[in-house]
């Protein structure tokens, strides 16, 4: 399946054009909330998992269908930074077009050198940070054993001060897991010396790897803004005008008469529409949220009907 999906839309990033490095749920983590599902392989080894030119020749050829594209975003399957040829990606990208280019990152090896060096010709990074303490770490990301926070907060710090493009924070929420005013506290004097553009608070709002997994309301949203200052923004849903702009009609119809028939998993409906699993995610969810399906777990995985 091609590598690249999209474009797709992004409550962040208007029309993003995914690039997705790394094997399905190959990661440092293993987050409760992960749209994805459980992570398969939990690594922090970084590997040439696809190539660089395998990547830039299938980006030319998208690009010559001169589709609206708001930014070029590495995201998918896993942690990106573990692609040892990120950088020479991302170099490549910038002398093809002048899209921005986007790295969507968990934030756990930005402590290394070289992955600081791989991301510095990209125009936005976005790493996450959803906890300031080992224990809140542990019970939501579940990392890599040889990971800390504390860890994990100095690269986030280094790497702000050595890089020169924008830099946005994501805080991913989770109701009654990193949510308390201590938890929030803590991460609010972890971001501190941090050179943030942006911090954005999520929240979960597509199906999580863990049904215990719930997001929070608006105006618990709201509080947690009002600790972590200015610079905190809440993402907000997609627009209707981007929804219509990015949405195919017969996408949608295709995938509800399919769930009709029987019930299939996210793994099934990509395969039989040959579209990328973070493309289709998007379609489900939107059609969760007009109510025209639903999710059921069997036996630990997970159906739409």
């Amino acid at each position: 399946m091609s590598q690249i999906f999209g474009p797709v839309p992004s409550r962040r990033l208007g029309l993003s054009l995914g690039i997705d490095i790394i094997p399905f749920k190959t990661c440092t983590f293993d987050c409760v909330y992960c749209q994805l599902g459980r992570t398969t392989n939990k690594t922090i080894q970084r590997k040439k998992y696809i190539a660089s030119e395998e990547i830039l020749r299938e980006l030319e050829k998208v690009l010559r269908e001169g589709k609206k594209i708001d930014y070029i975003t590495f995201s998918g399957s896993g942690e990106p930074t573990l692609n040892l040829e990120i950088g020479e990606m991302i170099a490549g990208i910038k002398k093809m077009t002048s899209i921005p280019v986007a790295v969507l990152t968990n934030g756990t090896l930005l402590h290394q050198p070289q992955v600081q060096a791989d991301l510095l010709e990209a125009d936005l990074v976005v790493p996450s940070l959803d906890a300031a303490s080992e224990e809140v770490f542990r019970r939501v990301n579940r990392p890599h054993s040889s990971l800390t926070i504390g860890g994990v907060i100095r690269g986030i710090k280094t790497f702000s001060r050595n890089f020169k493009g924008k830099l946005w924070l994501e805080i991913m929420l989770v109701k009654g897991m990193n949510d308390s005013e201590k938890s929030v506290n803590q991460i609010k004097k972890a971001i501190k010396e941090m050179r943030l553009d942006k911090i954005q608070l999520n929240t979960v709002v597509r199906p999580p790897a863990e049904e215990f997994a719930q997001g929070l309301s608006w105006q618990d949203l709201e509080r947690i803004k009002s600790i972590l200052g200015k610079r905190c923004e809440i993402v907000t849903e997609l627009s209707k005008k981007l929804k219509q702009r990015a949405y195919k009609g017969d996408i949608e119809k295709t995938i509800l008469t399919m769930v009709k028939r029987r019930p299939l998993t996210l793994a099934e409906i990509s395969s039989s529409l040959g579209l990328h699993q973070n493309e289709v995610i998007k379609y489900i969810g939107l059609l969760e949220r007009e109510g025209q399906i639903k999710r059921q777990i069997y036996r630990e995985k997970r159906y739409y009907c």
